[in-house]
């Protein structure tokens, strides 16, 4: 038979656990993304840009990680989708960069992810928005 003061301990250890798997999935951490490109200022149309991200591994384990970069108009389609896959060891930082050259002037929004793997979304971190104007 379970009683309120059973039920109440499972529920603390499920919260205890949970806890822990978050904190575990936070320890991948993506954060300071950026656009580099030749004019630092203004995005252009037909101007490659870079998108690049730090990433670092605070876990006492290696974590294979896939880094996805979407890109989304102003209606909302998804107009590029593109990802770079990799391991890092315990404490390693990388900046990966994947490029995207705009053909139309507008709004876009970035969306930066990173994930376990393209096979299992478990994501690692957190994802960042970027916000720009191509002109």
């Amino acid at each position: 038979m379970i009683t309120m003061k059973s039920y109440l301990g499972l529920f603390s250890i499920f919260l205890l656990l949970n806890n822990a798997a978050f904190a575990a999935i936070y320890d991948s951490v993506i954060q300071d993304a950026e656009l580099v490109s030749q004019s630092e200022d203004i995005l252009s149309v037909d101007e490659q840009v870079m998108v690049v991200a730090d990433l670092s591994n605070g876990q006492d384990r290696n974590q294979n990680f896939a880094y996805i970069v979407q890109i989304r108009d102003e209606n909302d389609s998804v107009i590029s989708l593109s990802w770079l896959t990799g391991s890092l060891t315990l404490g390693q930082k990388f900046s990966p960069a994947l490029s995207w050259t705009p053909i139309a002037t507008g709004s876009y929004t970035i969306e930066i992810f990173v994930w376990e793997s393209l096979y299992s979304p478990d994501a690692l971190s957190a994802p960042l928005l970027l916000t720009v104007e191509v002109v």
